[in-house]
């Protein structure tokens, strides 16, 4: 059984190639750093955008796996008592999809992992990118929650996308040790795209 599962596994893996497509894309964010514990300071969102590569691999039927590969520019807008100011969080992200797609229709669910490349903070005096502020330093990594849905019109992909950051990503902590801020990043993403191929 086992003999026959490894020769299986090769098998699904060269029929995937097969029916495989690489693309490319692009679209807007519209992206907020989500918080808690920020006492007067409220966040909003900012338009941002995003720019990148795909590959989807057919798997079984209608489903497929759809990695991608994405500059993805996100952020906020913060206010408080000290002024107004926004933070721009550039990220390299990948997310891991799985895809259904019937007839013009799909929809896609997974995981994103994200690493950030930098940040800058631009307005008021509560965030700078020197480091001040309590919300000017932010953790490498981020992971997120993914799903979307859209058309496919030929070779062209339509589509929406909600990505939900699952883990905090403030790296600044309060005075006193306790009740810390907590940001995790939250996007709504529109995009166009185009496939090779098949």
């Amino acid at each position: 059984m086992k003999q026959k599962l490894l020769l299986l596994l090769p098998s699904l893996l060269v029929a995937g190639a097969a029916h495989a497509q690489l693309g490319v894309k692009a679209g807007i964010n519209a992206a907020v750093l989500d918080g808690e514990n920020l006492g007067s300071t409220s966040t909003d969102y900012k338009t941002y955008y995003h720019v990148g590569l795909l590959y989807q691999a057919k798997v079984l039927g209608p489903l497929s796996i759809q990695p991608e590969v994405l500059y993805s520019l996100q952020g906020s807008s913060f206010k408080d008592a000290l002024g107004n100011y926004d933070t721009k969080l550039h990220y390299l992200n990948v997310p891991i999809l799985a895809k259904v797609t019937l007839g013009p229709v799909f929809v896609e669910a997974g995981p994103q992992f994200g690493v950030l490349l930098s940040e800058k903070a631009d307005g008021g005096v509560s965030a700078s990118s020197s480091g001040n502020g309590p919300y000017s330093s932010y953790k490498k990594g981020d992971v997120s929650l993914c799903a979307g849905a859209g058309l496919k019109l030929g070779s062209v992909l339509l589509g929406a996308r909600f990505n939900a950051g699952v883990n905090d990503i403030n790296d600044v902590k309060s005075v006193t040790g306790t009740n810390d801020p907590r940001l995790r990043n939250r996007v709504v993403q529109g995009y166009l795209a185009f496939q090779f191929g098949n």
